[in-house]
């Protein structure tokens, strides 16, 4: 996609390092709010419950909020309802900040610690939800008038030459050919007007 003749090269190095900035973000935050989860599940879980559980919640529970946040991005941009898929991106987040309290050392150092993915998470939303494009420059109707000079002679007015109109003649009448009534006969034989026939 080729960059807006306005963005600066500037503009575009910065939306460039923006993007990496919340690539690496994303990738750890999602690596560690996946394995809280994964631990959570699995320490959760009945007896014999195999590995792949705690991988498939773990699974499950990072690509619905990414799935959801550019399910926004997308409807926001051509105007759509947002309302179900941002429920489903707060129950993720919810419930990725619960496994990453629940599997903390308890106290408030441990909680916070834990909780730096789901909160780092949220904040990459909220960025990636209110970054809008860059508007591009709306042709201005004020500014397209001419500018009037307050000592500037007015415009004379324009006036249009007479023009002289060639005389009409009056329209002659077009010559009709008599046609006896007998010559008109419906389908069936019987003529239209005049004499009926038997």
């Amino acid at each position: 996609m080729k960059p807006h003749p306005t963005n600066t090269r500037a503009d575009r190095i910065d939306a460039l390092v923006l993007v990496v900035i919340l690539l690496i973000v994303a990738g750890f935050a999602g690596a560690a709010s996946f394995t809280h989860v994964k631990d959570w599940t699995l320490d959760n879980s009945p007896p014999g419950t195999g590995a792949w559980f705690g991988w498939a919640n773990a699974v499950i529970s990072e690509l619905i909020p990414a799935a959801a946040l550019l399910t926004i991005r997308r409807r926001r941009r051509s105007g759509g309802p947002i309302g179900y898929p941002m429920f489903l991106l707060v129950a993720a987040v919810a419930l990725s900040l619960s496994a990453q309290l629940a599997v903390a050392k308890p106290g408030l150092s441990g909680w916070l610690l834990s909780a730096v993915p789901a909160l780092a998470f949220i904040g990459l939303s909220k960025l990636v939800l209110t970054t809008a494009p860059t508007p591009t420059p709306a042709a201005d109707p004020a500014s397209a008038r001419p500018v009037e000079q307050p000592n500037a002679p007015a415009p004379a007015p324009v006036v249009a030459e007479p023009v002289a109109l060639a005389p009409v003649e009056p329209a002659r009448p077009t010559p009709v050919a008599p046609v006896a009534p007998a010559a008109f006969v419906r389908r069936n034989g019987v003529p239209l007007m005049g004499e009926v026939t038997r």
